[in-house]
């Protein structure tokens, strides 16, 4: 993985970026049939997913929950707020402040969402202790990759002749 010794450092099959982009990319696409009678996307659905859980949200809240920067939060919000799921207002107490919270139709949509997990596991055919396993490496990757400080350009190598 990632540089074995004695194996090649950039063999593309050996890369963990490369399992996590086509890892996130198949997964994805396994929802993407279950969340279109919804009317939603994948990323719309984790808005939805952070709201049932916790609303109302500000904007600021939500925005680290999804780990997402506010820029890409705003559009997914804006079409969840003119699908009818949800409501932006501004907070009372801070003017500065968004709150998000669920309308009606969007808390009723999460009786249709109930269904979503256990297809996901159908679909993908792995035991439900594999994917919780996996769930708590990739939480581990997520948290070690969040802590890894920035990486700066590489170091400049020894000085070659016409250089």
């Amino acid at each position: 993985m990632d540089g074995e010794p004695g194996g090649d450092p950039l063999a593309l099959e050996e890369q963990v970026c490369f399992a996590l982009s086509v890892a996130a990319r198949g997964v994805v696409a396994v929802y993407r049939p279950l969340l279109e009678p919804m009317g939603l996307t994948h990323p719309q659905y984790l808005v939805m997913l952070a709201l049932w859980q916790y609303a109302p949200l500000s904007v600021r809240e939500l925005s680290r929950l999804l780990q997402l920067d506010p820029g890409t939060l705003s559009p997914l919000l804006k079409r969840l707020e003119a699908a009818g799921y949800l409501r932006r207002e501004r907070d009372p107490a801070d003017e500065r402040s968004l709150a998000v919270s669920l309308t009606v139709s969007g808390r009723a949509l999460r009786e249709q969402a109930e269904r979503i997990p256990p297809a996901v596991v159908a679909r993908l055919g792995l035991p439900l202790t594999e994917l919780r396993d996996l769930h708590r490496a990739l939480t581990r990757v997520i948290a070690a990759a969040n802590g890894a400080a920035p990486v700066g350009p590489p170091p400049a190598g020894p000085a070659t002749p016409g250089s």
